[in-house]
């Protein structure tokens, strides 16, 4: 061995030596965790802030910092958090907003996680939300329920049942509008309430594969398919089953049509039931948007909130961890009694309101979630598809250059 050789050995001995005596440096499992959420809002910062303690109590090597931002400034600032200092985890959306940032590679694939803990059985709604390409880049933690929430007082005057098929809808709509009611509640004004209808006959006439496609801009709003939808719908507003001059009320304005008894049904999402005046709260209730095609699975539009690893995140071992704690059933119990919303592991429990009941049920048994329309498109096609819907139900007659316009904008949007 030469001098020089035997230096070196000398120097890797007491390098060696060192390291033992010291200890190793920490490694990536037992180091900081950032955490981003725009959980700015009382409800979800407090569920938060409790999942958070409870995830340190079980993992004391782990020091969590939480950094909470507005919630409409998150949603700007996020981009420059995946994209520079990006943190090791972050709340977000599925559906399409996710998808933005997947198609960018600014998110990490998680779909180990959903393996190792059994995930596709525990949230098997949520599946199709989180997947694309066959791989899954988050873990859900809330959502809530759409559907039609109805006066049954109402009906049980005029001997009516809710309905399960379209048939059955139709009936029902014809029904309370001989007996001076009408059908149903909605205000376009803001547009996004209309796109709830275009989803439900669109995913119940086409399904959700379908759905999910043409929100993609993989397919023309000229198609068929399409124009099916559409004429569904027609059958409706040709019967005059809507609230006149809909497009003067926002969603909120709409309400006292239904609280006064002056219409019927109102196909929102569950956020609604808060609103209720206590004198009728006992007299609404809730059912499923009716089957159209036997053959279609039922779909339902569910808005999912998610957690993501940024592909750039530094702790990604321990990111893993939080993300697995967050799609446990006892904490997703927990958080969504504070938020009074739903969890999307179908073991977790309820609280006990016969709303959020209802609509666990419903979501649970679902063969797979859209997220809205607006959430499941590109920003700039919803908005000019919103701005269609509303048209369309106020000029019906208008609707080959309602499509022709959509068709343009989906092929300059996506570039197809």
């Amino acid at each position: 061995m030469t001098r020089i050789s035997r230096r070196l050995a000398i120097l890797a001995g007491a390098l060696s030596l060192s390291l033992a005596v010291l200890g190793q440096p920490p490694s990536a499992s037992a180091g900081t965790l950032v955490i981003n959420a725009g959980t700015s809002d009382p409800a979800p910062k407090q569920a938060f802030e409790e999942l958070i303690e409870r995830f340190k109590a079980e993992n004391p090597d782990i020091e969590v910092k939480f950094n909470v931002f507005d919630h409409e400034g998150f949603k700007t600032s996020v981009r420059n958090f995946l994209s520079s200092q990006a943190p090791d985890v972050i709340t977000w959306f599925a559906g399409n907003r996710m998808k933005a940032f997947v198609d960018r590679g600014l998110l990490e694939d998680v779909s180990d996680v959903w393996d190792a803990n059994g995930l596709k059985d525990a949230m098997p709604s949520s599946l199709s939300a989180m997947t694309i390409d066959g791989k899954q880049y988050g873990v859900p933690w809330s959502y809530y329920q759409w559907g039609v929430y109805y006066r049954k007082d109402i009906f049980d005057g005029l001997g009516l049942s809710a309905p399960k098929t379209w048939d059955e809808f139709m009936a029902v709509n014809a029904k309370l509008k001989e007996g001076g009611v009408t059908p149903i509640a909605i205000g376009t004004k803001y547009l996004w309430t209309a796109g709830g209808w275009f989803d439900y006959l669109n995913m119940r006439i086409n399904g959700l594969p379908f759905h999910l496609e043409l929100t993609d801009g993989k397919v023309p709003y000229t198609d068929d398919r399409v124009r099916a939808v559409f004429a569904k719908w027609r059958e409706m507003i040709d019967a005059g089953h809507f609230l006149e001059n809909h497009a003067t009320y926002s969603w909120q304005e709409a309400q006292p049509f239904v609280f006064q008894g002056k219409a019927a049904m109102y196909l929102i999402g569950n956020f609604f039931v808060p609103f209720f005046p206590p004198e009728i709260a006992d007299k609404m209730a809730f059912f499923q948007f009716p089957v159209i095609n036997p053959d279609v699975p039922m779909f339902e539009d569910a808005p999912i909130d998610t957690v993501h690893i940024p592909a750039r995140a530094q702790n990604k071992e321990d990111a893993r961890k939080f993300l697995a704690f967050v799609a446990r059933a006892d904490n997703q119990t927990a958080m969504n009694k504070v938020l009074e919303r739903l969890p999307p592991n179908k073991d977790a429990a309820v609280k006990d309101d016969r709303f959020l009941k209802a609509g666990f049920e419903m979501l649970s048994a679902s063969e797979g979630l859209a997220q809205f329309y607006d959430r499941d498109t590109d920003p700039e096609m919803a908005k000019i598809g919103m701005q269609g819907f509303q048209e369309f139900m106020v000029k019906p007659d208008r609707l080959d250059r309602i499509l022709t316009r959509l068709e343009k904008s989906r092929q300059r949007i996506f570039k197809q």
